[in-house]
């Protein structure tokens, strides 16, 4: 690997005598790893699932390090939202999210995930965040906020809306959040062992243009936060002037207080490398970056900031006026809402495309409110499109861990057929399999559906989501 000189001479100020150790680890392989979503698999029993799982990841409830890189597009459960996978350091932000939850002792939050492609940490918030919370995740460019919103809907937890706006569109919606994550745009220098792209766009120039597209995007956000909520500021970067230096800026220019979060020291995580005398002391500047030379994972850097404007409290914005917006007061027809578990908790209202949608009652108002100010892409549960009497199921709906599997019928398929069915192939279904609208099934968990005709099935899997890779089977 060929490392920029300006960058190895930036490393070298920073860490001293151990640049050269990081040096080392960016030429060693990367690390793999993925995390289980607990609301559709077993932590203790993996069911159904094929990973080569080596160890656990030692600071998230549901990381696990893998011994080789599986082909994950051929793997029918990585589609079912039974796991993602993610960079092991970034799994950190768990601690971050307990950590604010801890302190505000809240029961339920609305928390914004602001960068939020292509959903990593999105669908960690979403399995961390009490129940009756709310995460709204953004992204301003278009085809990345689809990607984003795929993601999501396979992780399958309802109580999550898309947006894609720019950061700037949430200046005013003044202390709308409890939480907000920034995983800001940042020059990338924690990716290079698995990213060569990231190496070729680095410069000193684009680390300091990062920093001030950082700045920027933490003072149109700012006012959306609550008085006593938190921020928390991330990168993958090893840099002072996108760490450090924004780090310190917030808390001089916009009045934030750093929280320290509770960490191992075995786990290997650095402090500040810029404003203690060691760089291995965080109580003084309570940062937290991850080493490719220290931990097992990549650079990664995150900083837990709470803004005190004043005491936390939970109250909610006024709500939006009654009468807004008749046509998504219709009620769907009680066959389409019983499909869902607890049918009396869910606000049903039509999108732009016309599709029936539900939403928790209690998130109706923050909807309302989101409109008026952004781009919705997708929010709760999309059920489908209702054709005369009809209900012409939506993808959405398959993989919620909301949808009553009573209701529906279904039909199971092996590893190969699985995979033809991501493909969107044709499929000959089983002769037992019933006529109708059929949920698919792999070792049990929801893939979409099907229209068996009885001479023929249509796959009804989204074409934008089909698998377009060669089939190795």
């Amino acid at each position: 690997m060929f490392l920029p000189e300006a960058f190895i001479k930036q490393t070298q100020e920073q860490l001293g005598e151990k640049a050269e150790d990081l040096f080392s680890a960016l030429q060693a392989p990367a690390s793999v790893s993925v995390r289980l979503n607990t609301q559709k698999v077993c932590e203790t029993t993996k069911d159904g699932m094929s990973l080569p799982m080596a160890k656990k990841v030692p600071w998230s409830s549901f990381g696990h390090y893998l011994s080789e890189r599986p082909a994950f597009t051929f793997d029918p459960m990585m589609h079912a939202g039974c796991y993602y996978v993610q960079e092991a350091s970034s799994m950190f932000v768990e601690h971050a999210i307990r950590a604010a939850l801890e302190t505000m002792g809240a029961t339920s939050v609305r928390m914004l995930d602001l960068c939020a492609a292509p959903g990593g940490k999105s669908t960690l918030a979403s399995s961390v965040l009490p129940e009756g919370s709310l995460l709204v995740a953004n992204e301003l460019i278009r085809t990345r906020a689809n990607i984003l919103a795929e993601n999501l809907i396979k992780w399958g937890n309802p109580d999550v809306i898309v947006t894609q706006s720019d950061p700037s569109a949430f200046s005013g919606l003044t202390h709308f959040f409890d939480v907000i994550l920034t995983d800001v745009p940042c020059s990338g220098e924690g990716m290079f062992r698995k990213d060569p792209g990231a190496i070729a766009e680095w410069s000193e120039d684009n680390v300091r243009l990062c920093a001030s597209r950082q700045r920027d995007i933490l003072n149109h956000c700012w006012s959306a936060l609550r008085p006593g909520g938190f921020l928390i500021y991330s990168t993958c970067t090893f840099n002072r002037q996108e760490d450090e230096d924004n780090v310190r800026w917030a808390c001089e220019e916009l009045g934030a207080n750093l929280l320290d979060i509770p960490v191992q020291d075995v786990w290997g995580i650095s402090g500040s490398l810029g404003f203690t005398s060691d760089p291995l002391k965080r109580n003084d500047f309570p940062v937290y970056h991850f080493m490719p030379h220290q931990t097992q994972g990549e650079g990664f850097f995150l900083a837990l900031l709470q803004k005190e404007d004043g005491p936390y409290t939970p109250e909610r914005i006024s709500k939006i006026k009654a009468g807004n917006n008749q046509k998504k007061q219709q009620a769907a027809p009680d066959s389409v809402r019983n499909m869902l578990k607890n049918p009396d908790a869910w606000d049903f209202s039509y999108n732009r495309q016309g599709s029936i949608c539900a939403l928790r009652k209690e998130h109706k108002s923050a909807l309302q409110q989101l409109e008026e100010k952004l781009r919705i892409v997708h929010s709760g549960i999309v059920l489908g499109e209702m054709k005369g009497k009809d209900l012409i199921p939506d993808i959405s709906l398959a993989l919620s861990t909301e949808l009553d599997r009573s209701t529906v019928r279904s039909c199971s398929l092996d590893l190969k057929q699985s995979i033809a069915y991501l493909r969107r192939e044709a499929l000959v279904l089983p002769e037992e399999c019933p006529l109708g609208w059929v949920l698919m099934l792999y070792e049990g968990h929801p893939l979409g559906w099907m229209k068996n005709i009885g001479n023929r099935a249509n796959n009804a899997y989204p074409n934008e989501w089909r698998i377009r890779s060669e089939n190795p089977y």
